[in-house]
């Protein structure tokens, strides 16, 4: 998909976005900014919605050591910065190092608390294969 949203690139010694938003993914961020304030995602490999990944208002989950940021998004829009970032827990990194993620939107309730729910919609992910050597 061309229209795709890249995340700029946040491992260090890489120089490839391992993670994209589609276009549905950025509109309904930008919405979900202009209620909630700056926002991020975090991709756990826990259960229930352990394959979706969760957006949070900026802050709401605590990250650490046992987390990795993949990526770092602008959804400005050309305006004022709004800086999204990307994060995978450490676990979930080492099974999923040899892909190139996108998050999309869908119609369905995701989890209660990723703040897309409300909107009877839900972000997932859609995984690539990556051609590199790990």
């Amino acid at each position: 998909m061309p229209d795709m949203l890249k995340a700029a690139v946040t491992l260090p010694g890489e120089e490839f976005s391992r993670v994209a938003l589609t276009p549905a993914a950025v509109q309904l961020l930008r919405k979900l900014w202009l209620q909630h304030g700056p926002l991020m995602f975090h991709q756990s490999g826990g259960c229930c919605d352990g394959s979706s990944p969760m957006c949070y208002p900026a802050g709401d989950f605590i990250t650490a050591e046992a987390d990795v940021l993949l990526g770092l998004f602008d959804l400005s829009d050309g305006l004022e910065p709004r800086p999204l970032e990307f994060w995978m827990s450490r676990e979930q990194f080492s099974y999923w190092s040899h892909t190139h993620l996108t998050v999309d939107v869908v119609a369905g309730r995701g989890s209660g608390f990723s703040v897309e729910a409300p909107e009877g919609k839900r972000f997932m992910i859609r995984s690539t294969l990556m051609d590199w050597p790990a």
